[in-house]
């Protein structure tokens, strides 16, 4: 058993509990008791000292795209379909290796900002390159956080009217063949599994309406959730007007991908029917502000999601249009974002972080252990310091997380397990894998 102790904590359940001085204890990868005080109970426990820090739950990232890790810096000034352009022949010539490398960037960059569970969105699949999807499963399970990696997957290249070339698209039926086959593989719907798959055919541009219809009936099928890009930019809705004569949550909704099994990108250009549908449906949403600002895309409608009932969650996107990968910034972008676009009222720090936790966990069909802490749920928990020069004398913890600069942890569980103690990871070795990613990116260059 681990016992934290004489911190603040944010559970994010329900009803908001918060204690200015509790405890929590761990049992095996569950959390068993969370409360007020110091912990009472068996004196034989590993105890972490908490003073000075705030408990939360583990971040949850909704939305990534791990081998983008080695293309970063890229296309510095131009809006998403120039910078696709750009970068889709680089992606080209990507392999397991690079993947591998990239992947254990990304998610080591992640552990360190908090981050216990994350998604990523995988749908280049250049042919003989190497088993790219257990590549990064393999980073996943050695840098030790919880993954929910998407099968992506495009068939619709630019002879055939859609954005990216021939070099990275697949066949329609090899593409849901090898979603299938991943499934299989990968898929672990136990309690407490540490890999899921999703179905993520990538978007509106890039995939044929065959291509959506039936990887949503094969997700159906199989009991997986269903995630894919959508409403990024007036590119997007531009396309579906002229392509599809409607617009792209219309689109969605005519082949099946509308549903409280199915969570979208970013859904940054949406009238207000539109924000009525995804709420009604229960469909989810990966906010993703520092790379909307990247790409110059927009403002998402955060506040009138939250209000119709959409599940909303946050996530860093791809490393090549969000260079910083940290999730725990996202905190503090989320806020300024929907303050931006609909006054200083529009979110509060709280709810910026129950973004980041429990609306992520909701993305993810895993609000029943992830996201909250409580007890009987994973142990997935970041202990935050808050007690140095760039926190000190915020009396409000949350405030400071959220307000302030980027916390560093003191511990970060995953299913009880350390990944980060005192900042430091100690799962993998950070120095090799900065190197290892050092050589991809200059391959790939």
């Amino acid at each position: 058993m681990i016992v934290i102790e004489g911190c603040a904590i944010a559970t994010v359940d329900a009803a908001g509990t918060e204690h200015a001085d509790g405890h929590l204890v761990v049992a095996g990868d569950r959390i068993v008791e969370v409360g007020p005080g110091p912990y009472r109970g068996d004196a034989s426990v590993t105890r972490v000292d908490g003073r000075g820090c705030l408990a939360t739950p583990g971040l949850v990232n909704t939305h990534h795209h791990l081998y983008q890790w080695a293309t970063r810096g890229y296309a510095q000034q131009a809006i998403l379909f120039g910078w696709l352009k750009e970068l889709y022949p680089v992606w080209a010539r990507i392999d397991a290796g690079i993947v591998h490398a990239a992947a254990g960037a990304g998610l080591a960059q992640l552990a360190l900002s908090g981050c216990t569970t994350s998604t990523d969105h995988h749908y280049v699949f250049p042919r003989g390159r190497g088993d790219l999807l257990a590549a990064e499963i393999q980073a996943a399970a050695e840098v030790g956080l919880r993954f929910h990696p998407a099968r992506g997957s495009m068939d619709l290249s630019e002879k055939d009217g859609g954005l990216p070339p021939d070099s990275v698209v697949e066949d329609t039926d090899a593409a849901l063949a090898a979603t299938k086959e991943a499934i299989d593989r990968f898929h672990d719907p136990d309690p407490g599994a540490m890999v899921r798959i999703a179905v993520a055919p990538c978007s509106p541009f890039s995939v044929t309406p065959r291509l959506m219809r039936e990887a949503a009936e094969l997700a159906r099928a199989e009991g997986v959730r269903l995630h894919t890009h959508l409403a990024e930019t007036v590119e997007e809705e531009s396309y579906c007007q002229e392509v599809h004569g409607c617009t792209p949550v219309q689109y969605a909704e005519s082949l099946g991908w509308l549903g409280d099994d199915v969570w979208l990108a970013h859904t940054v250009h949406l009238d207000e029917s539109a924000i009525a549908r995804l709420g009604a449906t229960g469909t989810g949403v990966a906010h993703c502000p520092s790379s909307n600002g990247r790409l110059g895309a927009g403002l998402a409608p955060v506040r009138d999601l939250l209000d119709a009932g959409a599940p909303v969650g946050l996530g860093v996107d791809g490393a090549a249009s969000q260079e910083a990968g940290q999730l725990g910034a996202e905190l503090r972008q989320a806020l300024y974002v929907a303050r931006l676009r609909g006054g200083p009222a529009a979110l509060t720090a709280r709810e910026s972080l129950a973004l980041g936790t429990i609306g992520g966990a909701r993305c993810l069909g895993r609000a029943d252990e992830l996201g909250s802490l409580e007890a009987g749920k994973l142990a997935d928990i970041a202990l935050w310091r808050l007690d140095g020069l760039g926190h000190a004398g915020i009396a409000d913890p949350v405030a400071a997380l959220v307000l302030g600069p980027p916390a560093p942890l003191a511990l970060l569980l995953v299913g009880g397990r350390a990944v980060v103690q005192d900042g430091m990871l100690s799962t993998v070795d950070e120095q090799a894998i900065a190197k290892a990613l050092a050589r991809a990116a200059k391959e790939l260059r």
